[in-house]
């Protein structure tokens, strides 16, 4: 695997993003050209249309919604338990001055500058973009697939 960092950190599942979403994409369009050329059944096929769309929402909304939220749980858990073992101090009194966000980008950052990036962040309000962008020996997370 390529070695990961803040250009090349986002993963795409390509069943989902690349066949999933043109398939629905590809017959949403054709079900709404199909109305507008065909006025007698207008009817039906803004049924379609309709449930084309509904479908690809609920596909995406759920998709993102159990995973990311499994992910997120996992990803706070791992850095409490990284500020632990490099400090010997609990991250949770810590933890109430970050956004779910800023956590997940010091998901990113090293040993060596969790503590100090922890201590700009809450110091200086940085987002999760900022946090990101900061990491110098980013740690990639090899293992979505």
């Amino acid at each position: 695997m390529e070695k990961q960092n803040y250009q090349n950190h986002i993963r795409y599942y390509p069943p989902h993003h690349f066949v999933f979403y043109p398939v629905i994409l590809v017959g949403l369009i054709s079900s709404i050209i199909f109305a507008v050329k065909h006025p007698d059944s207008v009817i039906e096929w803004t049924f379609i249309a309709i449930l084309l769309l509904i479908i690809g929402w609920l596909a995406f909304m759920l998709r993102q919604h159990y995973a990311l939220t499994t992910q997120d749980r996992i990803v706070r858990l791992e850095v409490r338990f990284r500020y632990f073992a490099i400090t010997g101090q609990r991250f949770e009194l810590l933890e109430r001055n970050l956004s779910l966000g800023q956590i997940l980008a010091l998901r990113f950052a090293s040993d060596g500058e969790l503590v100090d990036l922890v201590k700009r962040a809450i110091a200086e309000h940085l987002s999760p973009d900022d946090i990101k962008r900061s990491v110098k020996d980013w740690q990639g997370d090899y293992m979505r697939v």
